[in-house]
């Protein structure tokens, strides 16, 4: 991977000429994101994060930190919090921002550590990238939760996305793909395109059967207007 996002994330931080990046999936168009959409505030948050935020208790891990912000609210409150991303850029970035517990890593390499609150935020459920690794993931999760422990976790179902077809149904293309929510994704950054990389979104329902037939109860916590949703996670 180029980490074009991670490299976007610090030219921000540090004033690096930033310049949008631009997403594209191969069920959608490509569209603008400022950057500094991931440097918000608590108070620019979607309802949905600052519930998560506000969810929060004892140590805190957070995966996929990206920029560090809900890391930085949550320390700011008083949180242990050690923040993860695959990104070295944004990792850098991060550590700028005051997060000293910020470390380049994949949360499947993370062993022989516990938390309290495991949070996967900003479609959170996008690292498993395929359904098909979504049993080895949240066995992982579970392995990393202190009895009590609990993951906080969002995603949307996308069917909206898809036409109806004369019956009312949906027609779904499933060119090698399992399930409707596999999304494959490219980012452009300052002229260059990153590698092609699979993001999963997951529908409540499906979520819910995964995570029960891996020895969580679930508990949905909120929906949003677009179809999108915060659960809980819990042994």
């Amino acid at each position: 991977m180029k980490d074009l996002l991670g490299k976007a994330i610090l030219d921000f931080q540090t004033n690096n000429s930033p310049q949008n990046i631009v997403t594209e999936t191969d069920i959608s168009e490509a569209e603008e994101m400022d950057i500094a959409y991931l440097f918000r505030t608590y108070d620019k948050m979607p309802l949905l994060e600052q519930k998560a935020l506000d969810l929060c208790k004892g140590n805190i891990l957070d995966v996929g930190c990206g920029a560090g912000s809900h890391s930085l609210h949550l320390l700011k409150k008083g949180f242990d919090v050690q923040s993860i991303d695959i990104s070295q850029n944004a990792i850098e970035a991060c550590r700028i921002r005051g997060i000293n517990q910020a470390e380049v890593c994949d949360v499947l390499d993370l062993k022989n550590q516990k938390f309290d609150t495991i949070l996967l935020l900003m479609n959170g459920t996008g690292i498993f990238g395929r359904l098909k690794h979504i049993t080895k993931y949240l066995q992982h999760l579970k392995s990393l939760l202190h009895p009590g422990g609990q993951i906080l976790m969002d995603s949307s179902d996308l069917i909206y996305m898809f036409d109806e077809d004369e019956d009312g149904g949906k027609w779904i293309p499933m060119d090698n793909k399992d399930y409707y929510g596999e999304l494959v994704f490219t980012i452009q950054y300052k002229g260059e395109t990153e590698i092609p990389f699979n993001w999963l979104y997951l529908d409540y329902n499906t979520l819910q059967n995964a995570a029960i037939a891996n020895g969580f109860k679930t508990e949905l916590l909120a929906e949003g207007n677009n179809c999108d949703y915060l659960a809980k996670l819990y042994l």
